[in-house]
């Protein structure tokens, strides 16, 4: 998380004008509430990796955009809008400063060199299970609404870990309303051993909130005319 708040301090939280500048460009990106019984916490990924049911933060942030903003070929078929979102995370600017950081501390020519680490290779990805992205995520489940990847630490443990997490990326057309809502979905957890605390302190969590919503309105950027 160090690469977070190093992120916001220096580019979004300088002063108050930045600060209400930051609060206008994000006014459309909600956190809504969640639920208990969120589909993402009975997943194969979650009840695997956090075997204790160790204590949670967790959080969604959603978007809407009217489709008459969005590219068409976008909405032609099925799952194309979620993958362009996707690619958008990874690939866009709201990214660019933890991948250029990963980047130099883990990308090598062994073990990580089949992982996604170029900004083209990032916006090209359709995201299927398995993709490996900068060492430190990887798509664990993708429908044609929702991608799924596991964080927290290098897709190359595969076991239970300390810190551990999901995030989920989706996208849903609701032509009744006209609209397209994106949604950036996290849970956080400590794998192993028995926590009795949230893994995020509330300022961490505030920096992680705020790191969210940069990555909502840059990866629109690769949806939208």
């Amino acid at each position: 998380m160090g690469v977070i708040r190093s992120l916001l301090n220096t580019a979004v939280l300088g002063s108050a004008g930045a600060a209400g500048g930051w609060a206008f460009w994000t006014r459309n990106s909600k956190f809504i509430p969640v639920s208990s019984s969120d589909p993402i916490l009975n997943s194969a990924a979650y009840l695997r990796n956090n075997p204790n049911r160790n204590p949670l933060t967790h959080d969604l942030c959603i978007r809407k955009v009217p489709l008459s903003k969005i590219k068409p070929h976008l909405l032609e078929k099925e799952g194309q809008l979620t993958e362009a979102f996707c690619a958008g995370v990874w690939g866009g600017l709201g990214y660019a400063y933890q991948r250029s950081y990963l980047e130099k501390k883990y990308k090598n020519d062994t073990t990580t060199a089949h992982q996604l680490w170029l900004r083209d290779e990032l916006k090209a990805s359709k995201y299927d299970v398995g993709t490996e992205i900068t060492d430190h995520f990887q798509v664990v489940s993708k429908t044609p609404d929702a991608i799924v990847v596991r964080c927290g630490d290098s897709p190359l443990k595969t076991g239970v870990r300390e810190s551990d997490g999901l995030f989920e990326i989706s996208a849903a057309i609701n032509r009744e309303e006209g609209v397209a809502e994106f949604g950036l979905r996290s849970v956080f957890y400590k794998g192993l051993g028995t926590a009795t605390e949230k893994p995020m302190p509330p300022h961490v969590e505030f920096a992680h909130r705020l790191y969210t919503k940069l990555w909502m309105e840059t990866a629109i950027r690769n949806v939208v005319l």
